[in-house]
């Protein structure tokens, strides 16, 4: 009998720190998929951002200026599409993925036996928006960081609000300098090549990150620069030197 209230209380927690789409307030639409070769290839980003409205969602492309009042980057879900191979069928699924790159929800794969690239990619995107839309997304006000902040400390957030701005060295053969852009930086190499994409938060020691097409977080600590993101649900941390 024990074993079994022990169990069930194991099971809530579970369920209780678990995240869904609704506990996102908008989704940020990348311009580009890993699959294709050109921005907004086939129309993808339009028809992602056409996509999440009609299913409810507040959607923002990741180049444009963000409004006011959209709170922290943790309270978005990033977007991305992605592609199976497979022999004389077009297949796309979606996937929505929090702050760190960690997946939230994945869409049913859509098909499409069109042979012309830009009516199959539609056809199988919408089809696999089906199973999003039957979702019934409306954003419930419980964010992940709202929930991190009932469970931490206030010694945490002391640490996080004093966190110190990493110093670059300048004689590392690996060093990135950082480039404005409209809504953040973009870091290149000495090459000079752009290696990573940086978009702004609320937080000055924090940038959503992209990088080889993987998403994550650029986050300031221990006295440097750390590239995270998910990998095969492993949290990876990558030391980035940066000079902005």
């Amino acid at each position: 009998m024990k074993l079994k209230v022990l169990l069930t209380l194991l099971l809530c927690s579970v369920i209780g720190f678990s995240q869904s789409i609704n506990d996102y307030k908008a989704v940020i639409i990348p311009v580009k998929y890993d699959f294709m070769k050109t921005e907004n290839q086939y129309r993808l980003a339009t028809l992602t951002k056409s996509n999440l409205l009609k299913a409810g969602f507040k959607a923002y492309y990741a180049n444009e200026e963000m409004p006011a009042g959209l709170g922290d980057r943790c309270e978005l879900l990033y977007v991305d599409v992605k592609k199976d191979n497979a022999f004389l069928v077009t297949k796309l699924f979606v996937e929505f993925k929090d702050c760190y790159g960690k997946i939230v929800y994945t869409s049913e794969t859509g098909k499409s036996r069109e042979k012309d690239y830009e009516a199959a990619y539609k056809e199988s995107l919408d089809n696999a928006f089906i199973s999003i839309i039957a979702q019934h997304y409306k954003y419930n006000g419980k964010t992940v960081t709202t929930q991190v902040a009932q469970t931490s400390t206030p010694v945490v957030s002391t640490v996080a609000a004093t966190t110190v701005i990493p110093t670059p060295d300048v004689s590392d053969p690996n060093l990135l300098y950082a480039q404005p852009t409209e809504n953040g930086y973009q870091l290149i190499d000495k090459t000079p090549k752009v290696v990573m994409k940086l978009l702004k938060t609320s937080r000055q020691d924090s940038f959503i990150a992209i990088k080889d097409g993987v998403q994550g977080s650029l986050n300031a600590k221990d006295n440097g620069w750390y590239f995270e993101y998910y990998q095969n649900d492993k949290l990876v941390s990558e030391k980035i030197s940066v000079k902005f």
